[in-house]
């Protein structure tokens, strides 16, 4: 099978039931958001040091995971590929686990008492943009029509607010300091 099939170069491509769509089709620029984000989070993952931990390496790999599942569910407005494909599934048990590392990743930082800025280590400012990525993600999920499962939008919500803290983490592991505004 080549890498190339050239159904795209009119400037279309198909959805998973097959309906063909153009490429700037609201529902497709979303889930290239979600791909984006993965590939931050691959960047971050290239970029983390030792100091972070297996931990954090492992949750980045996890979610890596789930964001193709949940590009894949918005690839599947008529939601016919879940019942096929359970590895293609968001549901509540993923939303419980990322908050289990929000407190447990959070529970090791000092209190947030002001707003930060993005930066510190490469891999936490890098963080910090999969983290408004992610926004940007859920935002554009929130406009959809057929609206998306609210389970989704669980789901992006929470995993911006772990990607926070993660960078919060990163920096303070690697010992650098926050920048207060």
């Amino acid at each position: 099978m080549k890498l190339y099939t050239r159904t795209g170069d009119s400037g279309e491509t198909s959805y998973f039931d097959g309906t063909r769509v153009r490429k700037d089709d609201p529902r497709l620029d979303t889930y290239g958001d979600v791909d984006e984000l993965n590939a931050w989070l691959g960047l971050v993952r290239a970029n983390i040091s030792h100091v972070a931990g297996a931990p954090i390496d492992e949750a980045l790999v996890r979610i890596q995971q789930d964001l193709f599942a949940l590009g894949a569910q918005l690839a599947d407005p008529r939601e016919k590929l879940a019942a096929r494909v359970s590895k293609a599934v968001i549901a509540d048990p993923d939303i419980l686990r990322l908050e289990a590392l929000i407190d447990g990743f959070d529970a090791e930082l000092p209190p947030l008492r002001h707003f930060i800025l993005a930066g510190g280590t490469p891999a936490g400012a890098a963080l910090h943009v999969a983290r408004t990525v992610c926004r940007r993600a859920e935002r554009r999920m929130v406009a959809l029509a057929p609206p998306v499962d609210p389970v989704l939008l669980r789901y992006v919500n929470r995993l911006s607010d772990l990607l926070f803290v993660i960078a919060r983490l990163v920096n303070h592991r690697s010992g650098v300091a926050e920048t207060e505004w």
